[in-house]
């Protein structure tokens, strides 16, 4: 898969996630999440094509996964900056975050969650990098079924012990009351640990 997305055209970057961890929360992970970053929505919608490159790799894991069932949804990215950032990687542990519900006012939701949340998210000890992404119309040849999580995040720690620390310190106490302080929303918010993957990318 990573030699498919490194022929991508306009590809910036490219990540695998596969479930990491022993506990309940990877009982229900998905078996395998890929982003694909693109700096212009254009070049994101011809990959989707027939002949594309997440077309070709949707087909992949189609054709050697049983019984898998495959989601696409495209998304803006708004990254910030973290203490501890590091843009030297091969491997980390990811903990992805789906808001797959309604806000029953969206605007308001977002307004609250990018004011008050990332400054408390990027306190959490070790943590290299957060992003956070909100739905986006495209177009797509894709025939498997669209995703319309209202909103989605990811936290990156470099293993799963370090992921495991940063939820048992004080600033995960801080998130859950600011969470509880959110604007109204309906609908699950499922967490999944992930073991990274990073593709390399460099091009001449």
């Amino acid at each position: 898969m990573q030699s498919v997305a490194h022929d991508a055209a306009g590809l910036r970057r490219f990540v695998l996630h596969l479930p990491a961890g022993h506990d309940e929360r990877v009982a229900s992970a998905p078996f395998c999440v890929t982003q694909w970053y693109f700096d212009d929505l254009e070049r994101l919608e011809a990959a989707l094509q027939p002949g594309g490159a997440i077309q070709a790799a949707a087909d992949s894991i189609a054709a050697t996964v049983d019984e898998c069932t495959l989601l696409q949804q495209a998304m803006a990215v708004r990254k910030f900056p973290t203490p501890h950032a590091s843009d030297t990687h091969d491997e980390r542990c990811t903990y992805l975050v789906s808001y797959e519900g309604e806000a029953h006012d969206f605007n308001a939701w977002l307004t609250h969650y990018l004011t008050h949340h990332p400054p408390l998210m990027t306190q959490l000890p070790g943590i290299r990098e957060l992003e956070i992404y909100t739905r986006i119309d495209y177009r797509s040849a894709l025939k498997h079924t669209r995703a319309t999580a209202m909103q989605r995040n990811k936290v990156v720690f470099d293993d799963v012990a370090s992921l495991d620390a940063a939820l048992a310190s004080p600033v995960r106490a801080r998130m859950k009351a600011d969470f509880d302080s959110f604007p109204p929303y309906s609908g699950a918010t499922p967490h999944y640990p992930m073991h990274s993957i990073y593709g390399n990318l460099t091009r001449e």
